[in-house]
């Protein structure tokens, strides 16, 4: 009996292994250091650094006196949070909000060559309203923001991986 769950197992396993299935790696980036021109405050561009510098083989540079140092420069164009009223009741108040993150960005070398072009990201979220619950409504707005900014955080992740050379 004891062998016969053993064998079950082995087996198992060996079907696992020959699938080809992996755990997720850290991505291989083609630079060593990026300089990032986020604002100072943006929260999006402090998730981004942490992430970044969390693989242990990219550092991220803020100090524009350091830019030389710089393999790659990480400029955002644009990072645009907007709320757009979607649905109304026959009283005319508002029933459900659509959210929307707009994050445009692009890399270059010091040289000024262009490895990736201005690139938008739009995500939105739909999310209901009721006058009861204000301050509900505001966490859960707060909660889907964040969310939003964690995923242009990972698109833009595996878009700087992409790049293979310099």
């Amino acid at each position: 009996m004891q062998r016969r769950v053993l064998l079950m197992a082995a087996m198992a396993a060996a079907g696992l292994s020959a699938c080809g299935f992996a755990l997720r790696k850290a991505p291989n980036y083609a630079f060593k250091t990026l300089f990032n021109t986020a604002p100072e405050g943006s929260t999006l561009g402090t998730e981004f650094n942490r992430n970044l510098e969390s693989g242990g083989t990219v550092k991220v540079i803020r100090d524009p006196r350091l830019i030389d140092q710089a393999d790659v420069i990480f400029d955002v164009v644009t990072d645009q949070r907007e709320k757009v009223v979607v649905g109304v009741n026959a009283a005319g108040q508002v029933r459900e909000f659509q959210l929307r993150t707009r994050f445009t960005f692009r890399l270059r070398t010091l040289a000024g060559k262009i490895l990736i072009p201005p690139t938008e990201i739009l995500l939105q979220r739909d999310i209901t309203f009721n006058e009861s619950a204000v301050l509900a409504k505001e966490t859960e707005e707060a909660l889907l923001y964040r969310d939003m900014q964690s995923d242009i955080v990972q698109q833009v992740l595996r878009r700087l991986a992409a790049v293979k050379e310099l």
